[in-house]
């Protein structure tokens, strides 16, 4: 189910030991503003339609379960509703420059997406399809991704379950919506939130406390606990959870403490630490008899609300309705900053591209899928060929549609790569090797072009010496000779000169070892300009020569510490080759699931970065943790003829499946960075 981290114990352990709640000293606000009540009783969810034109003009949207959605204006009067289904939870994002309503509709276990026209005062149906749950729904909540801008929903059942949907445009301006994430609490979930600015998705399991998780789809899905029922904050059962962003030194999370009748407030610049609780109180009475889900906004809502405002759903047994307080009350209270209404801005992101190709599934469960190798087919370029590792099993051969054309069950293979115009008995051929870490060795193939076939070739087992071969890479040397380095997980790279034999086999021949300080693992060599690069994963890319002859010190290209693009693990690296000694390195930067690009010639000048990001209408996931890639400057066929990029998806997350690779044409990468 869910981990503890060790900041939400310490903030338990410091709870017990004494600084806990303040609740009794909370101070109390009014409410500015009591709407009239649902129509069929009942008030789960409330989100505020924001009108920039006229924010005095802004709406209250409240769930009124068979009443549907319903809406009311800042006076509290009922101005209309979204009729049909048994309407739970709402949320709100802008989309296409209008507010787009995302409902949990219990009546028909479904999300309806609705856009909202404050011209017309009409909300337009949005759904492409009937966007169906397969359990109880709770509530729902929108997010839109800090990497990628994407719209994503996530909705919230009964018995704990938490669904990530992706929500792109259909051809006619619909919203269609695909699950790329399925999460699971132990227990009963209602309400949730998510920040748009920092990725943070926080989450009310009722009996248990606030969890945070990172929002994005392709992140670690390991929640923090915010805090915990009874141990905590909170005296029984939290309920609603709001957001408020008054810009870097004022965004906080508001939680409804249901059982007390009190709201916590945590200060999210300060990794969610507690600050205090504030009452809504009428005179001496409280004004929130059942307090459930909540919406808060910094942007000022006209002359009463110049601040913002707490939207809170009552949901009491006569009467439901929705409470709106001055957020410069609560401020004023708590003695919090009250920031800027402009907020925060999002995090600058990466550049963008869409993977177009996926393979199938590699058999093996966990971390299995590790490093491709393109080979490019100079004959008939749609016919090339995709070589990965399954570093549980074997070899496997895919072609452009990733389609399985071959598996090789010959081992543990780690990291592959290829190189053409080995000559073994007379003839040219396309060398394949591997990293063996079943046998610790050299696993050695030719590949049939008309075929895409593996046969090894290895004249025995080709012992490398090493505790564990991890990261592999050839090279062709300037004379014709042909290389493979291996690297050992203590930093060790070491060098072999392949060797044909007079059976048409093949020999390596030991010739050189680097150090390195610590672990190595991806690495690529540029026959053209005798070149070895290697990534020092907690450290750096190094450049050095990749002749067994040189001897030079290994040079930084980039170091994980002075670009704050990087993140460690850095990880498989491939080379895109042009004429003149023009090109690119393209790395993994697993810590971030993002690639770094670096110019070919030179001194490596760092480009930019990209992320590959799912695409809704292909059904192909976004790539992430990332281990290792391949990149070809070479034409393979229609749409591919600028080349491709595949990597390893660490976490094939949509649907949730066994590891597998994906491509992406070169020229979205080109695109997206405005490379040559």
């Amino acid at each position: 189910m869910t981990h503890l981290r060790a900041s939400a114990a310490v903030g338990v352990l410091a709870f017990l030991l004494g600084t806990g709640s303040a609740l009794a000293q909370a101070p109390a606000v009014a409410p500015v503003v009591s709407t009239a009540p649902t129509v069929e009783g009942g008030a789960n969810g409330v989100a505020l339609i924001r009108n920039p034109a006229a924010p005095d003009k802004s709406l209250i949207a409240a769930t009124g379960e068979g009443g549907g959605l319903e809406f009311y204006g800042l006076d509290g009067q009922r101005v209309g509703a979204v009729a049909g289904g048994e309407v739970y939870g709402v949320d709100v994002r802008e989309h296409e420059g209008k507010p787009l309503l995302a409902l949990l509709d219990r009546k028909g276990g479904r999300l309806r997406l609705a856009a909202y026209d404050f011209a017309s005062g009409q909300a337009a149906n949005l759904d492409a399809k009937p966007l169906t749950l397969d359990y109880a729904g709770e509530g729902v909540c929108l997010y839109r991704g800090a990497r990628d801008r994407s719209l994503y929903a996530f909705t919230l059942g009964v018995a704990g379950q938490l669904d990530q949907w992706l929500l792109f445009a259909t051809a006619d301006g619909k919203l269609d919506g695909r699950i790329v994430r399925r999460l699971h609490l132990s227990s009963e979930a209602k309400y949730c939130v998510a920040d748009d600015a920092t990725g943070a998705l926080y989450v009310a399991q009722e009996a248990v406390g606030i969890w945070r998780y990172d929002a994005d789809p392709e992140s670690d899905p390991v929640p923090t606990l915010i805090d915990a029922n009874r141990l905590g904050q909170i005296a029984g059962e939290v309920a609603g959870l709001a957001l408020v962003d008054g810009g870097d030194s004022a965004r906080f999370l508001v939680a409804a403490n249901a059982t007390a009748g009190d709201y916590a407030v945590y200060d999210r610049a300060k990794d969610d630490a507690y600050v205090g609780a504030f009452a809504i109180k009428a005179g001496e009475q409280a004004a929130v008899e059942g307090p459930s889900g909540l919406f808060a906004t910094r942007a000022p809502l006209g002359a009463s609300l110049p601040a913002g405002a707490l939207v809170v759903a009552d949901d009491r047994k006569a009467g439901a309705n929705a409470k709106v307080v001055s957020w410069a009350d609560i401020a004023a209270g708590l003695k919090l900053a009250s920031g800027d209404a402009a907020g925060s801005k999002p995090a600058a992101s990466f550049a963008t591209v869409r993977p177009t190709m996926e393979t199938l599934p590699v058999d093996h469960d966990g971390d299995a899928a590790d490093d491709p190798a393109i080979w490019a087919n100079p004959a008939d370029p749609a016919k090339s060929a995709i070589i990965a590792t399954d570093k549980k099993g074997g070899l496997l051969v895919y072609d452009l549609a990733g389609k399985p054309l071959q598996y090789l069950a010959d081992g543990k293979m780690n990291n592959v790569d290829l190189r053409a115009g080995f000559k073994l008995v007379g003839r040219e051929t396309v060398l394949v090797t591997a990293s063996d870490r079943t046998h610790k060795s050299i696993a050695i193939y030719t590949l049939d072009p008309a075929t895409r076939q593996l046969t090894s070739v290895a004249d025995g087992v080709q012992a490398t010496g090493l505790s564990d071969p991890y990261g592999l890479c050839m090279y062709r040397g300037r004379k014709g000779a042909t290389y493979v380095f291996i690297s050992d997980p203590d930093g060790l790279v070491r060098q072999w000169k392949l060797v044909a034999q007079a059976n048409g086999k093949v020999r390596a021949v030991q010739v050189r070892d680097v150090k390195f300080d610590t672990q190595t693992e991806g690495c690529v060599a540029d026959d053209e300009t005798g070149a070895l690069y290697v990534a020092e994963e907690d450290v750096a890319l190094w450049k050095l020569g990749a002749e067994p002859s040189d001897n030079r010190a290994p040079k930084a290209v980039d170091r994980v510490a002075s670009n704050p693009a990087l993140k460690d693990d850095l990880e498989g690296i491939g080379l895109y080759a042009q004429a003149g000694g023009k090109g690119y390195l393209v790395l993994s930067s697993q810590g971030n699931n993002s690639y770094a690009v670096y110019r070919r010639e030179g001194d490596n000048a760092y480009v930019g970065s990209f992320a590959a990001v799912a695409d809704g209408a292909k059904g192909i996931d976004g790539i992430s943790e990332t281990d290792g890639l391949d990149v070809t400057s070479a034409s393979l066929g229609a749409g591919l003829e600028g080349g491709a990029f595949v990597a390893q998806d660490g976490r094939n997350v949509f649907p949730p499946e066994h590891q597998n690779f994906k491509l992406v044409p070169w020229s979205a990468i080109a695109g997206a960075l405005g490379l040559k």
